[in-house]
C-alpha cells in the first residue's frame, strides 16, 4: 500500500509538473504574440446589420456606403491625423443569435492605398445573413473576443454597430456592453431611423458604453453613407463633435462636424 501511495503521490507530482510546464509554455505564447503585435492608435470593429428587416438593397446601401467611406478625403485625413500607427478594422455582419460572420478581417489602414484596399475588401464581401431576429447582444458578444490576439494593439478599442431596430433575440444589450466596457472596449452605435424614430434613445439607455460612447443617426438607409462618414471621423480623431442646424439638402445625418474642443 506505501509503494502504491508513493507511486500516486509520483504521477501526481509529474501531472502537476506537465500542466505548469504547459501553462507556462501558454503564456510564454502569448506574451510573445503580444510582443510582436503591431501598434495602431485605434482597433475598430464594424458591425453591420443583416437582419431580416434590412433588404437587400438596404444591406448594399449600407456597403456601398462603408466603402465609399473609406474612399473619401475626409476620412483618410482622419486616419493620418491620427499618427503613423493608423488604425485597425474589421467588417462584422450580424442578425440573428446564431449568426455573425467575419465579412473582412483585420485590415490595417495607415494611408489612402490602405483605406482604399480596405474599401475593395468591403464593396466585395457578400451578404452572409438575413436572419429574423435582431440579435444585438449577440453581436456584441461577438466582437468583444475578437480584439484578442489579433495581431495588433491598439491604443484604443471599438465597436461601431449600426442597425435599424431594438434587441429581440439573444442575452441583453445591456449586460453584454457592461461586459466590453470592462475589457476597455468603448460601444457606439449608428441609429438608423426609418422604421424607429427614436431608436437612437434605445441606443443610448443599452447599447452604447465606454470612453466618450455616442450614438449617431441616419434618416434611412440613403443617408446612412453621409452618416457613416462623420461617424468614422469621430471615431479616427476621438474627437467631440459639435452640432449645428441639419441642411435639408443632405440629411440629419450630417449635422454633424469635428471641432478642436479638447
Amino acid at each position: 500500500m506505501m509503494q502504491e501511495s508513493t507511486r500516486n503521490k509520483r504521477i501526481g507530482s509529474l501531472r502537476a509538473g506537465v500542466v505548469g510546464a504547459l501553462a507556462l509554455i501558454s503564456l510564454t505564447l502569448e506574451t510573445s504574440k503580444v510582443a510582436r503585435a503591431e501598434r495602431v492608435q485605434l482597433e475598430l470593429v464594424l458591425a453591420l446589420d443583416a437582419s431580416l428587416s434590412v433588404s437587400d438593397e438596404e444591406f448594399a446601401l449600407q456597403l456601398h456606403g462603408l466603402a465609399e467611406a473609406f474612399r473619401n478625403e475626409a476620412v483618410v485625413a482622419a486616419v493620418r491625423a491620427a499618427g503613423d500607427h493608423g488604425i485597425a478594422v474589421l467588417l462584422l455582419q450580424w442578425s440573428d443569435r446564431a449568426e455573425q460572420t467575419v465579412a473582412v478581417d483585420w485590415t490595417a489602414v495607415r494611408d489612402a492605398v490602405g483605406a482604399r484596399a480596405l474599401a475593395e475588401k468591403i464593396a466585395q464581401a457578400p451578404r452572409a445573413h438575413s436572419g429574423a431576429g435582431t440579435a444585438i447582444g449577440r453581436a456584441l458578444e461577438t466582437a468583444i473576443p475578437l480584439f484578442r490576439m489579433n495581431g495588433f494593439e491598439g491604443d484604443r478599442k471599438v465597436i461601431d454597430l449600426s442597425g435599424d431596430g431594438v434587441d429581440n433575440r439573444g442575452p441583453l444589450p445591456d449586460k453584454i456592453r457592461r461586459i466590453a466596457v470592462a475589457a476597455g472596449i468603448t460601444v457606439n452605435a449608428l441609429a438608423i431611423l426609418n422604421e424607429n424614430r427614436f431608436l437612437d434613445r434605445y441606443y443610448e439607455r443599452n447599447v452604447i458604453g465606454g470612453t466618450g460612447a455616442f450614438v449617431m443617426t441616419a434618416v434611412d438607409y440613403r443617408d446612412f453613407a453621409v452618416a457613416i462618414v462623420r461617424k468614422l471621423i469621430r471615431e479616427i480623431s476621438d474627437q467631440p463633435l459639435a452640432e449645428r442646424p441639419p441642411d435639408p439638402g443632405i440629411g440629419l445625418a450630417a449635422a454633424y462636424l469635428p471641432t478642436s474642443e479638447p
